[in-house]
């Protein structure tokens, strides 16, 4: 396979496509029902990366003309204090969308949280009742991360119908449901993680590869098979800029199509999350 058949999927330009079509429709809501959809972001403690991803959340709503609630709770937060935040925030007719910024302080039961946001409002995707749904095939909002991945391959033209499916990665926001979403797009699906024996040999039968493990640049280019679709979901910063979970320099000579580091999957979480927010506040205006 030469370098010029690899398709780049370049999530930066998709979201910024997408957000366009959101601005029409964020002002066809406010011109029809007087309301802007809110989304409500809480963030506990003081940790810098996840004040930067709450700022770059809210900077998303300001683009399609949203607005963005910013909860800050002190580290010390009890799970009582926050339950009962994200209890006032279901009740709040004006909220269409809760993000719980994760992680959360180790003191506070994050899970019993997450599952305390309403279904409704559940636009990060994050709630045990949304997976089992979507697991199911039943209408809830997927996990930002996956979702945007599934959405970026389908506008790009990527076949789903019997391919097989490896993702390296088994957290409950992104590795789990992201073999859940192509189980359900008929692909035959491989769960792998940092415990596989003989993972290489997993990664080489992968038409599609998904690496989804949080370790940079685990999974080797040597490993994949020439014609993949190869999807890096992870971040790591470096002093020229960073990588993610599979080796990608060269991949163009490889792959049928990759998503770059940065600039392919990391836009499109965000763009998911936004995007989710806005059809809440359309279901609301029903």
């Amino acid at each position: 396979m030469t370098e010029a058949t690899a398709t780049r999927l370049d999530g930066r330009a998709l979201a910024k496509e997408i957000e366009t079509d959101l601005s029409q429709r964020v002002a066809a809501l406010i011109e029809k029902t007087g309301r802007t959809p809110i989304l409500a972001t809480i963030l506990v403690g003081d940790d810098p990366a996840s004040a930067t991803y709450v700022r770059m959340k809210g900077n998303a709503c300001k683009r399609v003309g949203m607005e963005s609630i910013k909860v800050e709770m002190p580290a010390s937060t009890t799970t009582e204090e926050l339950l009962a935040k994200i209890d006032e925030l279901n009740n709040n007719p004006d909220v269409h969308g809760i993000l719980l910024q994760h992680p959360v302080p180790e003191q506070i039961d994050e899970r019993a949280c997450f599952d305390t946001i309403d279904l409704a409002k559940d636009v990060d995707g994050v709630t045990s009742l949304g997976f089992g749904r979507m697991s199911m095939g039943e209408p809830a909002y997927g996990s930002c991360t996956p979702q945007g991945i599934m959405y970026l391959l389908e506008k790009n033209g990527i076949e789903f119908e019997g391919k097989h499916a490896v993702v390296v990665g088994r957290s409950a926001i992104l590795g789990k449901p992201m073999a859940q979403m192509l189980l359900n797009a008929n692909c035959t699906v491989t769960t792998c993680h940092s415990r596989t024996q003989n993972l290489a040999e997993h990664v080489g039968r992968a038409d599609i590869i998904v690496g989804a493990v949080g370790v940079p640049e685990l999974i080797k280019k040597d490993w994949i098979k020439p014609g993949a679709v190869v999807v890096d979901a992870g971040f790591h910063p470096t002093d020229d800029g960073g990588v993610g979970d599979i080796e990608l320099k060269g991949i163009e000579s490889i792959a049928a199509a990759y998503t770059p580091v940065p600039g392919g999957v990391g836009p499109m979480t965000i763009n998911t999350l936004i995007r989710q927010t806005v059809e809440a506040a359309e279901k609301a205006a029903k």
